[in-house]
């Protein structure tokens, strides 16, 4: 009881300080410059008390530390016009770059934030564009994921000295230092060449004793402390076979389809989604895998209703061909079947079942997330649990889809007050409002039986497409060599440019020694 009266009474004081920094804020910032700030992160300010409280929580509850970061931060956002940067705001060739990207997670579940080092150059001409896409990025993952923390990767693998830009690297610390509170879990420095221990060294400077903590150093042989090797590239001794392209922009991370201001969609309306054959950006596509962008002989909704009257069907059967869960995981609020492994027949088993048993003496709600959303269908992959029920979840393979081991999907639960709206609006609302700390989270992975007998593809007529995305890979793989066969040149040359040097200061040693030890010898015989 004094455990729990201590934490009701921090919570309170919590709520406290968000008010009191909210209020003085009001006051003293807004009131007198009203065209300082965006409305609309003003109006985020006033509403969001998880917002207010990140910043608080960043500044170690010291309001007026946290009202300057706050001024700061919103300043900022209008000056780079964050509310309104779009994809079409940012140089294409940025993009296909791909210096900058989200991917993958670290051994906390924490998204990766990817920074090809080698791939920078330092350009005053397109700093402001850079910084941008960078801001870009950070603030798509803040929508999307509100609150959850991003592990930066600077991979440094055959960057040099012309690739170091110090005042990019402070405007990328100013975004986690100041712009984006608690966003930043860890920095890993991944083969930080000898010639920049200096340059970091200031970085150091610049983070603060709070986050030099959060810098990890890192090489081949101990990366996988922080990463698992499964979202590690091969260069880094993992085992991921992702490949950075554009369009669309490449971001695996756990979604389900998102409205515009970053709630779930109804069930409806992401049936209506699917149906949609021309998204009016790269952005919104609820396909955000590398196999969407190729070109596919298949006509999409005649696929849906086939699915659709598929999963009729097995409704009236019992979904005997549904794959019952045997094992269990015992979680605080759900017990989520099966525990670990979601498993796939090639040819037989294209469904599988995810029981939720409610534990708890209130509602709760709960949403199922996969790494690929293309491949599978999840019903339903929002609602909520009655107090001691359960709930069948059915994942399906979608049209010629096959289940890979490396595909992951992620059980979301938080428990609801007992007279909690169930609908659409009210869940989607609850996900935005609830903490963190209350979120119950399991992650699961698939499982694929081999099958002795070759299946066949229903998707007969999409030969052709297939010949043309192996030639656009051979292609692809192509590029990459010549352009790995430029760089070693570019170094080959370096490497010999340096021998002659040192050649010839070597001959000029060598001459000087020989010139001091004749004039030596004839002063001696003088």
């Amino acid at each position: 009881m004094a455990d729990a009266g201590q934490l009701e009474a921090e919570q309170q004081e919590v709520e406290r300080k968000v008010e009191e920094t909210r209020q003085r804020f009001r006051n003293e910032y807004v009131q007198d410059s009203t065209d300082k700030y965006d409305p609309r992160d003003v109006e985020r300010l006033e509403k969001d008390d998880s917002l207010v409280e990140s910043y608080l929580t960043w500044r170690h509850f010291v309001v007026e530390d946290t009202l300057k970061m706050m001024d700061e931060s919103l300043q900022w956002r209008k000056e780079y016009g964050l509310n309104d940067l779009t994809e079409g705001s940012i140089p294409k060739w940025m993009f296909e770059t791909g210096a900058v990207y989200l991917h993958g997670y670290d051994k906390e579940g924490n998204k990766l934030f990817w920074f090809k080092v080698k791939l920078h150059v330092k350009d005053a001409r397109t700093f402001l564009d850079k910084k941008k896409y960078v801001a870009f990025w950070l603030e798509r993952y803040f929508r999307r994921e509100p609150g959850m923390p991003l592990t930066v990767v600077f991979d440094m693998s055959e960057s040099g000295f012309s690739n170091i830009d110090m005042e990019f690297v402070k405007y990328i610390v100013s975004c986690f230092r100041v712009y984006y509170p608690k966003m930043l879990s860890k920095m890993v420095m991944y083969e930080m060449p000898f010639i920049m221990n200096a340059a970091w060294k200031i970085v150091r400077s610049w983070l603060g004793p709070d986050a030099i903590s959060k810098l990890k150093f890192v090489s081949k042989s101990d990366i996988q402390t922080y990463i698992d090797v499964e979202h590690l590239p091969p260069h880094m001794g993992g085992t991921d076979p992702f490949r950075y392209s554009y369009p669309p922009l490449l971001d695996d991370d756990f979604q389900s389809p998102i409205s515009e201001n970053g709630g779930l969609l109804s069930e409806d309306e992401n049936e209506s989604k699917d149906g949609e054959t021309e998204p009016s950006s790269p952005l919104e596509l609820s396909c955000n895998i590398e196999a969407t962008c190729k070109p596919r002989k298949v006509n999409f909704v005649e696929e849906n209703a086939k699915l659709e009257e598929a999963d009729k069907i097995d409704g009236a059967n019992g979904s005997r061909s549904t794959r019952r869960p045997s094992t269990t995981f015992k979680g605080p609020l759900l017990h989520i079947s099966p525990a670990e492994e979601l498993c796939f027949e090639p040819k037989d088993k294209r469904k599988c079942l995810i029981t939720l048993n409610n534990v708890t003496k209130n509602p709760v709600a709960f949403k199922v997330r996969t790494t690929a959303p293309e491949k599978y269908r999840v019903k339903p992959s929002s609602s909520s649990c009655e107090p001691g029920a359960s709930i069948n979840i059915v994942v399906s393979l979608h049209g010629g889809s096959q289940a890979s081991l490396q595909d992951r999907f992620l059980v979301m639960a938080a428990e609801m007050e007992q007279n909690a709206g169930a609908g659409p609006p009210d869940l989607a609302q609850f996900w935005k409002e609830i903490p963190k700390a209350r979120i119950m989270e399991h992650r699961m992975r698939c499982h694929v039986f081999e099958s002795s007998k070759p299946t066949l593809s229903p998707l007969i007529n999409s030969s052709p497409a297939t010949e043309m995305n192996s030639h656009q890979d051979l292609q692809s793989m192509i590029m990459q060599v010549m352009a790995s066969n430029s760089r070693l040149e570019q170094k080959l040359n370096q490497c010999l440019w340096t021998q002659k040097v040192l050649m010839f200061l070597l001959s000029v040693f060598m001459a000087l020694s020989f010139g001091f030890s004749l004039l030596y010898a004839r002063q001696r015989i003088f």
